[in-house]
């Protein structure tokens, strides 16, 4: 009798787990999609860190949490902030401002990494900053992340865990028809 009370125990948790899992992935799929790239929570998108400029305190392979901007908000940083800026090739960094120069086109920010021993050789203009880094970061789940997005990661992410599901839901019906049959068994003896 124990066995068959962890047995259904067991049986609850695999399957609570599942669900939140197929939930949290399909709620991540649908807000990449409505957002057009980047998830974003309360204001807040998750960036990877791919290299370690910033180290020690902003390690590669993690995940900061940057403040999306208004416009007015992208021209009113100071030197020590951290910001995350579109550079050239369309590429994302995240580095802290070392200067402030104000020109009669706008504002440009002087940057560096804190891991690095020169300035970025391009300022960057105010328009090009994406967002603030405001202390939030979750190492390593960046290297996960980055690995899902590869055709290999699809696979382990997605099919692996839908061909799960699917076999343990054959599992669960095939269970819950012997079960069925054991019944009619028992109803048919008397």
């Amino acid at each position: 009798m124990k066995i068959r009370k962890a047995l259904k125990w067991a049986n609850r948790i695999v399957t609570s787990v599942l669900m939140i899992l197929l939930i949290g992935v399909a709620a991540i799929v649908l807000s990449n999609k409505l957002s057009g790239g980047d998830p974003e929570v309360l204001g807040y998108q998750l960036k990877t860190v791919l290299s370690g400029s910033m180290e020690p305190g902003i390690q590669t392979g993690s995940i900061i949490a940057v403040k999306s901007l208004t416009e007015e908000e992208k021209a009113s940083f100071a030197n020590g902030d951290v910001i995350t800026f579109m550079e050239e090739d369309n590429k994302l960094i995240t580095h802290r401002i070392t200067e402030v120069t104000t020109t009669e086109n706008g504002v440009l920010y002087t940057t560096k990494g804190d891991n690095n021993n020169a300035a970025d050789k391009t300022p960057v203009i105010a328009e090009n900053v994406v967002g603030s880094y405001n202390g939030f970061t979750i190492p390593y789940v960046g290297y996960l992340i980055n690995f899902s997005q590869s055709p290999n990661g699809s696979i382990v992410f997605m099919i692996i865990p839908g061909f799960l599901m699917l076999a343990y839901s054959g599992v669960t019906i095939w269970k819950t028809i012997r079960q069925l049959d054991e019944k009619d068994k028992i109803a048919d003896a008397k």
